[in-house]
């Protein structure tokens, strides 16, 4: 498995300082969390786009994905959802990231069967435009659809190659299942992993991996026993916690905790 961290953790940091972190400790790519406070978004041009595939292959980090805040169940007209998708499968395309991540994000009162249905009908419109860039569509196991048995609602609608799984191992716990259950669910779908740490349910402020309640070092064991070779990508949520430890001071135990579960689980 290769590992990656997330850009939520660095709020803002420009791209060369995410790559010198990178680099310094051992990651093998970044997740961009792709929204208007950071520097890489939707809404930059081509020159700027040109520059930050310039900059990771001089450092010979890989751009994991393109992390987007689409809402894919939540009710509304279609046309603005599908168009905020592919703005974003157009700059995964662009970068050379291989996903993009979108989330359920289904309304309070609104039914099962309707969220279900909606995303189903979002993410099989844009599949074929993800199918040609060559860019896979995530939903990430998150908010209404938050364990791997929601998520399989939607996806076994969608039956499209080119939209899959992200498991966000925080939310499936959340939601009361295991990670067991969580792989059979979502192993034909599944894009990468986001591992992370937290002290309790009542508090999900970040924690240095190892040091909380999660089940990472299960879930890897779990992945590495069935040869899963795909990514595993810390997700420290700073942007949201301004309390948390800084990020770039725990990157380095956090690598090593990866390693070790890994090394652990062969």
């Amino acid at each position: 498995m290769k590992l990656a961290f997330s850009t939520l953790g660095v709020p803002g940091l420009p791209v060369p300082e995410v790559l010198r972190l990178a680099t310094a400790h051992g990651y093998h790519g970044v997740e961009l969390r792709a929204h208007p406070e950071e520097p890489v978004h939707p809404g930059i041009g081509a020159e700027q786009r040109a520059d930050v595939v310039g900059e990771f292959k001089a450092a010979g980090v890989e751009i994991l994905s393109v992390a987007g805040y689409v809402r894919v169940a939540a009710p509304g007209d279609d046309a603005p959802v599908i168009e905020e998708i592919r703005a974003l499968l157009d700059l995964a395309r662009d970068l050379g990231a291989p996903y993009i991540r979108v989330f359920p994000g289904a309304a309070h009162g609104q039914s099962p069967a309707d969220a279900d249905a909606t995303a189903a009908r979002r993410l099989g419109t844009a599949a074929e435009y993800a199918a040609d860039l060559g860019v896979r569509i995530l939903l990430e196991t998150h908010d209404s659809h938050r364990t791997g048995a929601d998520a399989i609602r939607v996806l076994g609608l969608v039956g499209h190659r080119n939209v899959g799984a992200l498991w966000d191992v925080m939310h499936t716990w959340l939601g009361g299942e295991q990670p067991s259950e969580t792989y059979a669910a979502l192993s034909p779908y599944l894009g990468y992993v986001q591992v992370k740490d937290i002290a309790s349910a009542e508090d999900t402020t970040p924690l240095r991996l190892g040091a909380g309640v999660l089940p990472i070092a299960e879930s890897v064991e779990i992945l590495s026993r069935h040869g899963w070779d795909g990514w595993l990508c810390w997700e420290y949520e700073k942007r949201w916690y301004e309390g948390a430890a800084p990020l770039p001071g725990l990157l380095g135990r956090g690598r090593e905790h990866l390693a070790r579960l890994l090394n652990d689980s062969a």
